[in-house]
């Protein structure tokens, strides 16, 4: 198929070598005249031959959450899992089922990522996933990147094998927004105390039943309320306030929920023992009377850590794409220009 409308094409033509792609020599258009639609093509065509029954794929994802209801696919909503399931199944002639697309976790409308964690499957494997990387960051639409493409082994499960989150939460205090920070910060008019907000920050540190920094969910009687959070910082510079918390799992809004009371906390309108209050009542409710959660635009899901063991795939796997650099390319024209124009300088 590829082939046959290649040859449609004006010349100049010629041969693509078969180890580039995998396959049998195709003639195709020359760089100026490649599409994004035959590179789409040739990342389907370029697999190898490797036995192995399903192959595993790590993607890391970075997303402006501002315009999706969230990562997870729902029904009559644009989310993230939606634009990169639809790029995979372009790419690789999948169906939805057959990728078994997974997230580290899910994030809220409004939500951003910069390290967010999936994987897929496929019943082939990629001899280079260079072009794999290019083709789906070419389909998605600019606000969804694909960072990196890599190869895991078969047990790794981007949901079931995460060991520790980090989040960041961002604050704009001042009595005056900066606009161009309108939609991925909190706006806060009220001074904040950054001594009484480190001091509050330090009793989630720790073991902890959350039940009260969780909002209602599905499943949240399937999710287990204790969780451990590894260390909380909260970081000024200027009016930028930046709220840091790595955990072993977070429950629905927990991040959001401490982030609202801290800031109370911060307003001086409660004590900082107040978290500690909190936390041993289990009791959302008493939450919910003297904070309000955060706004989902300053939230950001940073990073997912992962078993190194996990991360190893299995022998004739390619490399991890980190991206290509774009090549430039000199002209004899420009070449014959440019030491003309040294002659006539140096004369």
């Amino acid at each position: 198929m590829f082939k046959s409308r290649a040859m449609k094409l004006s010349s100049p033509l010629h041969f693509v070598d078969k180890k580039f792609f995998g396959g049998a020599p195709m003639m195709v258009a020359t760089a100026p005249q490649l599409k994004w639609s035959h590179v789409r093509r040739m990342a389907r065509c370029r697999v190898s031959t490797e036995s192995q029954s399903t192959w595993k794929w790590r993607l890391l994802i970075a997303y402006d959450g501002s315009k999706y209801s969230g990562w997870q696919l729902q029904p009559g909503t644009l989310t993230v899992q939606h634009m990169i399931e639809d790029a995979l199944g372009k790419v690789t002639r999948c169906s939805r089922e057959q990728l078994q697309l997974a997230a580290s976790g899910r994030t809220d409308a409004g939500v951003h990522a910069w390290g967010q964690v999936a994987h897929f499957v496929t019943f082939h494997c990629f001899e280079d996933l260079e072009i794999l990387h290019a083709s789906l960051n070419g389909i998605l639409p600019h606000d969804v990147r694909i960072r990196e493409v890599s190869a895991v082994h078969p047990d790794f499960h981007a949901r079931f094998s995460a060991q520790r989150k980090t989040y960041k939460y961002k604050a704009y205090v001042a009595p005056v927004m900066e606009p161009f920070q309108r939609s991925y910060a909190y706006h806060i008019r009220h001074q904040l105390n950054i001594n009484a907000m480190h001091a509050a920050a330090l009793y989630f540190v720790g073991k902890h039943d959350f039940s009260a920094f969780a909002n209602a969910s599905n499943d949240l009687s399937l999710r287990p309320p204790v969780r451990e959070i590894v260390q909380f910082n909260v970081v000024a510079t200027g009016p930028q306030f930046e709220f840091e918390v790595e955990g072993t799992g977070f429950l629905y809004r927990q991040v959001r929920n401490m982030v609202g009371l801290l800031i109370e906390v911060g307003k001086e309108v409660i004590p900082p023992s107040a978290v500690q209050s909190v936390l041993e009542s289990q009791d959302r409710t008493k939450l919910a009377r003297i904070a309000r959660s955060a706004p989902p635009n300053g939230l950001y899901l940073m990073s997912v850590l992962y078993d190194e063991s996990l991360l190893v795939p299995a022998a004739g796997a390619p490399k991890t794409s980190y991206g290509r650099w774009q090549q430039s390319t000199t002209c004899s024209r420009i070449e014959k220009g440019w030491a003309a124009a040294t002659d006539i300088a140096a004369a």
